[in-house]
């Protein structure tokens, strides 16, 4: 069928650049995976310790002091509501600064990624390796937030077992996003930006400290876009034993995530290393 007068012709550079961009195969990022794992085992220890500490501090911190005024919050105690979001946003950090510093080193600093690209793998085999293995470090920081939270009894057990798949996809979905910017960067202080104009502010809008209901209309139109915000709603629930509230579509939004953040990093890592 001829294509109708007003339809916009197609680029079949574009396209090509797309397709070379991705992995080559399904199974070549175990690789990348490994070696990144071989590397991390060496210092396991410290660097658990590192992604651990700081959510915790809010966890008990804010738990604890602020929860002496605050009281409870829809209908929980204010530390179990916080033990949610404190999963959600310790899985957002950890992907992200993994994806980000740790990444960057490895591309940039140390040139890891061209002496691999000198084997049969390919860039796209290189850039999934190092989505995924940013997303394990993170569900491990998140799994562990959690077990802790179930043990002292601010989550509920077997439901909060549901909430392990959209830890995995929250990984998934902001190591993705973080690899576009560290595709973008031309240096370490670039992440600050990232970290200062989108992290921060996600934070603080995607109902991690309080209620998404409690803010302006405006808003919450805005929370509605923010990955974050829809991991919450998830983890949330799970971890509370509650009903869940339109999960199709907060896991469509993850999952959109995933692609849209993966396919734009390839592609702008292929037109940096490819130069």
């Amino acid at each position: 069928m001829n294509a109708r007068p007003h339809d916009p012709p197609s680029d079949p550079s574009i396209q090509s650049e797309t397709f070379a961009a991705l992995p080559a195969n399904a199974v070549n990022w175990i690789a990348v995976w490994r070696r990144n794992y071989l590397v991390w085992r060496k210092l396991a220890i410290a660097s658990m310790f590192g992604n651990l500490a700081d959510p915790m501090i809010y966890l008990f911190g804010l738990g604890f002091g602020l929860g002496l005024m605050v009281g409870h919050v829809d209908g929980v105690s204010y530390i179990a509501f916080l033990a949610a979001g404190t999963v959600a946003s310790s899985v957002m950090m950890s992907a992200s600064f993994e994806a980000m510093y740790s990444g960057f080193s490895r591309m940039h600093v140390q040139r890891t990624w061209e002496a691999i690209m000198h084997t049969p793998l390919s860039l796209g085999d290189i850039v999934l390796g190092e989505v995924i293995w940013a997303a394990s470090k993170s569900v491990l920081s998140g799994a562990a937030i959690m077990l802790v939270a179930g043990a002292l009894g601010y989550a509920n057990f077997p439901s909060m077992l549901l909430a392990l798949p959209v830890i995995v996809l929250t990984g998934l979905a902001f190591a993705s996003l973080a690899m576009v910017v560290t595709a973008l960067a031309p240096s370490y202080d670039f992440f600050m930006f990232y970290q200062t104009l989108v992290l921060t502010p996600m934070l603080l809008l995607s109902g991690v400290f309080f209620p998404v209901a409690q803010l302006p209309a405006a808003a919450r139109v805005v929370t509605q876009l923010l990955p974050l915000a829809h991991a919450v709603d998830l983890i949330r629930p799970a971890m509370l034993g509650r009903p869940f509230d339109h999960p199709a579509l907060h896991l469509a939004v993850l999952a959109a995530y995933v692609l849209i953040g993966f396919v734009a990093s390839a592609v702008l890592f292929r037109r940096r290393m490819m130069k």
